[in-house]
């Protein structure tokens, strides 16, 4: 191919995100110059904190710019290399962005560029073993802190962070209530993740909800929604509970700020932790999670959905599909195949 195709942001969102925050352009295919690899993106991860990037104000990475392309997770192929460690061919992990070729040097983007391991395909890399997976890992075990025979509750428990750290409270020997929406998501937590107890928020009273999956309160909250589902679980933390902080996907694309929870003071009588986490400040261990996610997926003890839609067109309402609910699991898109 001669042309680089591109969605850039080109507007800034007011409300839920629509085609008409992105632009389509076409670029001539970028050179490697020295120390660098010429990569041809072939899948894109689709995550709810995209949302947060598109928005003018100071985070953990600087906004996207307008007219810039939109920024995302990739898995690439290797088609000119200038840099020793990597050869054509090779199947490379990186933030990529909503285009088909990019020009990279090791250690460059948020994600760094790095060689997927022999035999990992590109869904599984950009999913359980990916981001997501050392996400539910480090958010889980060192934020979250569960010990045996705790009860773990979790929001989003059936989207790609959710369902790994609910399966990993489970493998540690706590029991899992997860909170999902509709009874198709609900039935695959019990059935397939083996969780205790699935909630469906959709039929109405959370609050109800988990005070009957939690009659002796929950000591673990690992939170993807926040909002109202943040108030409801408040009201029945135990005594030393921690919270794990891991998103907010409810209000992302609020046009006004969701009222806070009224409830926090229950933190202070219950002597409760709330604490935020940014997976940026674990990559250094990733390795560490991902050997025992490897091992915990091959044995079938964590058990994982992929949603993969297809076509370069597709890409912007995609990425729409994780604030609709209409995801299973991991939201993917693939362009290409590897040659």
């Amino acid at each position: 191919m001669t042309v680089n195709r591109q969605w850039l942001l080109a507007k800034r969102p007011d409300g839920m995100i629509g085609p008409d925050n992105f632009k389509y352009t076409e670029t001539p295919v970028p050179t490697p110059g020295d120390q660098e690899v010429l990569i041809r993106n072939l899948y894109f991860s689709f995550d709810p904190t995209q949302r947060n990037w598109m928005v003018d104000r100071p985070s953990y990475l600087p906004p996207v710019g307008l007219g810039e392309v939109m920024r995302a997770g990739s898995v690439g192929q290797v088609v000119e290399s200038r840099h020793s460690d990597f050869n054509v061919g090779d199947l490379v992990q990186t933030t990529g962005c909503w285009q088909d070729y990019v020009v990279l040097a090791p250690g460059e983007g948020p994600m760094g560029l790095n060689v997927l391991p022999p035999g990992v395909p590109p869904e599984l890399m950009l999913s359980v073993l990916g981001i997501t997976g050392i996400t539910a890992y480090f958010g889980l075990l060192d934020v979250g802190k569960p010990i045996a025979g705790d009860t773990v509750l979790v929001s989003g428990a059936a989207g790609a962070t959710g369902s790994v750290a609910a399966q990993i409270a489970r493998i540690k020997g706590c029991r899992v209530v997860g909170i999902a929406g509709g009874p198709e998501k609900c039935a695959w937590l019990t059935d397939s993740a083996k969780l205790d107890v699935a909630i469906d928020y959709k039929a109405g009273d959370l609050d109800a909800q988990i005070g009957a999956a939690c009659p002796d309160k929950w000591n673990v909250f690992f939170d993807n929604v926040g909002g109202s589902t943040m108030q409801a679980a408040l009201n029945h933390i135990s005594l030393n509970a921690r919270i794990a902080m891991c998103g907010g996907i409810s209000g992302y694309n609020d046009i006004e700020p969701q009222p806070g929870p009224n409830n926090l003071m229950n933190l202070v009588t219950n002597r409760g932790r709330m604490e935020g986490f940014i997976i940026l400040d674990y990559l250094h261990r990733a390795a560490e999670a991902v050997q025992e996610l490897i091992g915990w997926v091959g044995s079938g003890e964590i058990q994982y959905q992929v949603d993969v839609q297809e076509g370069f067109d597709n890409i912007p309402a995609t990425l729409q599909r994780l604030y609709t609910g209409q995801n299973k699991g991991k939201q993917l898109l693939k362009i290409a195949d590897p040659e």
